[in-house]
């Protein structure tokens, strides 16, 4: 069985260059969780507000969708995730979901999103993001790297985990 991954983290974390650098280093498929959002989430979002656990839903279910469809083939998705709630339902899609959180300061953040070019996200919201972040417990499959540290120590800290 190959592992499945949630790489997670507030917008401008780096989500999306870690998880593609693990889907590489694994041998395993790679999707962006921004793809799996409504056209309305992403319009909602594009126009300056934050999403609701509502509006977050079907999104939720379909990124679970996407782990369950890869099972055992495994595979790395980068999906935010910030609230236990959310990771919950990532992972009851399959028992060899893990996460990995992305730490990163709220001024390193919000300025690598406005640093996006024609990314729906605006950089205004992303201290919203911070104000909803629930760390991992103790009692979940997952693991805090640095947003500051090299892709490379970020995939080699992942992989140790994953041992």
């Amino acid at each position: 069985m190959k592992p499945l991954i949630v790489v997670g983290g507030v917008a401008g974390c780096g989500k999306t260059t870690l998880a593609t650098a693990l889907a590489q280093a694994l041998g395993v498929a790679f999707r962006d969780g921004d793809d799996l959002h409504p056209t309305a989430n992403k319009a909602k979002m594009a126009a300056g507000h934050p999403l609701t656990d509502e509006d977050r839903a079907p999104w939720l279910a379909a990124c679970a969708a996407q782990l369950a469809a890869w099972g055992d083939a495994g595979g790395v998705i980068s999906a935010s995730a910030l609230k236990r709630a959310y990771r919950d339902t990532l992972y009851a899609a399959h028992p060899a979901v893990r996460y990995v959180l992305i730490r990163i300061t709220p001024e390193l953040a919000t300025a690598r999103a406005a640093a996006r070019p024609g990314h729906f996200w605006p950089a205004s919201l992303t201290l919203s993001q911070f104000a909803i972040l629930e760390e991992p417990g103790a009692d979940e499959p997952a693991l805090q790297v640095e947003a500051i540290w090299p892709t490379d120590q970020q995939v080699a800290a992942v992989q140790g985990f994953l041992r």
